[in-house]
């Protein structure tokens, strides 16, 4: 009895002195993997976002997609709204407008103007908290613009004809298969001069200037960073990590952890977005 009782206490013995090597080895490895493992891979919950507005805008959809991620995530104090385009559709510019108003009352948005922030894209930016602009960038066109074609010569040349059925005298207003009447470029300029004065008073709301200066920011100038500067347009001439640094203080983190990109993903969506633009480069009312 006294020898099974003494040899189940020797067997774990035996046991360690037979593999201790192995087990000095395993330990050793262990420290190893939990060393070389970087600490912020334990950490970290994103605490800022970063949304991309680049090229012309088309629609609304892939930001207020970001946009709904990033209310719905409580660990993302504040986001950096990167810009970098000429702008484009009034009703999608206006719908990111207001998304980054709404979003502001939330957390803390900063625009950081990477190399153009004109026409649809000053309107989608302009109630940040601060507009943050590299000095070579450039700001403003703030204006709108119908563009349309008269293809009536090439189409008789190429023996096209055009034939179609309206009820209204302006719902064709806009054609390219004929010159426009009077009458429809009036009612056409009536309808760009309503738009342009909201563009404008929504700017003096934004950025607290008077309309009644609006010839001097407005009128579809562009603007070096500087001139913006003076302007009101925007808040600062800087660097990208200059308007983080100010979005941390506003936001109230110490350190900046940013979702990381999957390259994928953002690879697929640029391709997607260029085919995109360049089947839409055409459309006719758009901010300019």
């Amino acid at each position: 009895m006294i020898k099974k009782i003494l040899s189940f206490l020797i067997l774990p013995l035996d046991f360690i002195t037979k593999y201790f090597k192995a087990l000095i080895f395993l330990l050793i490895l262990i420290i190893l993997i939990l060393t070389i493992i970087p600490q912020s891979s334990t950490i970290s919950s994103p605490n800022l976002a970063k949304i991309y507005l680049e090229g012309s805008i088309i629609k609304s959809e892939d930001i207020s997609e970001q946009v709904q991620k990033i209310i719905k995530n409580p660990s993302i104090k504040g986001v950096l709204f990167i810009i970098n385009s000429p702008g484009g559709g009034v009703a999608a510019s206006i719908e990111i407008s207001d998304m980054m108003r709404e979003l502001k009352q939330k957390i803390p948005v900063i625009v950081y103007v990477q190399g153009l922030m004109a026409s649809g894209s000053y309107y989608a930016g302009m109630y940040a908290d601060k507009i943050y602009a590299n000095r070579g960038s450039l700001i403003g066109s703030i204006g709108v613009i119908f563009n349309g074609l008269n293809i009536e010569q090439l189409a008789k040349k190429i023996g096209i004809k055009e034939q179609g059925i309206a009820a209204g005298e302006y719902k064709e207003v806009g054609t390219f298969m004929r010159e426009w009447t009077p009458q429809e470029k009036k009612y056409l300029q009536n309808l760009i001069e309503e738009e342009y004065k909201m563009f404008i008073s929504d700017v003096a709301d934004a950025r607290g200037l008077d309309v009644k200066n609006a010839k001097e920011y407005a009128e579809g100038k562009i603007f070096s960073a500087k001139k913006a500067l003076q302007l009101g347009l925007i808040d600062a001439i800087g660097t990208e990590n200059d308007a983080i640094e100010t979005l941390k203080n506003l936001s109230q983190v110490q350190e900046a952890i940013f979702p990381k990109k999957d390259k994928l993903e953002a690879y697929i969506n640029k391709i997607v977005k260029t085919s995109t633009q360049m089947l839409m480069q055409s459309i006719s009312y758009h901010l300019q």
